[in-house]
């Protein structure tokens, strides 16, 4: 079985699934001087990470049995074109809760303690600076109350922090009273149309001066210029980014050079315990595959295939 890497990154995790592969099965990666849709023609499985997984993709891929996502987000991939061709799509909710959980709070720190001044500090022999904040005593604001921004609340509440989420469907005057009331915000959210730009000129401009804003979920849920405007006026007092708009990022960009700003490379999720449970879905979904047996994570089961239980879930 001839299986196809899409992603620009997370190699350490691919790595070990080859390690780990069947001697039957082969993983290939994408060579990008090439276009997707010039290579799949005898794929089988696509691990599409990153990817833009298109219509065009799918139909240039006869032998496609499997979209295999080793990630939880499917914004790139073409769902509605996969299931009209009969190709199930599957993800991995969960497998990285605590990572992003814990990459989260490592932020929060970091900002709190003002890391990168620190850092300079340190090069510059100053002893005893900079004065940062205490997270005990503050409030959190969590933005998705899934899996990562609960695992999140329960580690800041051992830290004496007061936590607030925001659900998905709250009224106008719910989010008005959320974004006002808190002192740090984490957002943990998938980016659908009603999350792009959730973070914007309104929900900035209500925010207690000063606030500490964390990314853990996808760049798009902030809306870059009006992060970049509110730092720039003094409304946030921190942002720390694990997702980007683009990806890769460009480390030269005028907002990675603002000390009040930690960023880190993707990598909420890319812990050896998350990797681990990744691979074990991956090899399991492919032995269920050869065998017809029903997928685990299935999104929106295709409805034309030819074998039954391919339309079954298992969670």
């Amino acid at each position: 079985m001839k299986l196809l890497f899409c992603g620009s990154g997370w190699f350490p995790i691919i790595d070990r699934l080859e390690a780990r592969l069947p001697a039957s099965h082969a993983l290939a990666r994408w060579d990008r001087r090439a276009a997707l849709e010039e290579l799949v023609g005898d794929v089988e499985v696509l691990l599409p990470s990153n990817a833009h997984i298109t219509r065009q993709v799918l139909e240039r891929a006869p032998k496609l049995r499997l979209i295999q996502q080793p990630a939880v987000g499917t914004e790139a991939i073409d769902v509605a074109a996969a299931r009209a061709l009969g190709i199930p799509v599957c993800n991995m909710p969960g497998m990285n809760t605590v990572g992003v959980a814990e990459a989260a709070l490592f932020l929060m720190l970091a900002l709190a303690r003002r890391y990168p001044a620190a850092q300079a500090a340190f090069r510059a022999r100053e002893i005893g600076a900079p004065l940062g904040r205490e997270l005990a005593g503050r409030t959190l604001g969590v933005i998705g109350p899934g899996g990562s921004g609960q695992a999140l609340a329960t580690r800041a509440r051992a830290l004496g922090m007061d936590v607030q989420f925001l659900a998905r469907g709250a009224s106008e005057p719910e989010r008005d009273a959320f974004f006002s009331s808190c002192d740090v915000f984490s957002v943990h959210c998938p980016l659908t149309p009603e999350t792009r730009g959730l973070i914007g000129a309104r929900a900035l401009g209500l925010m207690r001066r000063g606030a500490h804003l964390v990314n853990v979920a996808r760049g798009g849920v902030l809306d870059r210029d009006a992060v970049l405007a509110a730092l720039r006026d003094g409304v946030l007092g921190g942002l720390g980014l694990d997702v980007h708009w683009e990806e890769p990022w460009d480390p030269d960009d005028e907002l990675y050079q603002d000390p009040r700003v930690v960023p880190l490379p993707h990598v909420a999720g890319s812990t050896e315990e998350a990797a681990d449970r990744i691979i074990a879905i991956v090899l399991d979904n492919l032995g269920r595959l050869e065998r017809g047996e029903p997928l685990r994570n299935l999104v929106e089961p295709p409805r034309n295939l030819v074998e039954p239980p391919r339309n079954l879930v298992e969670r």
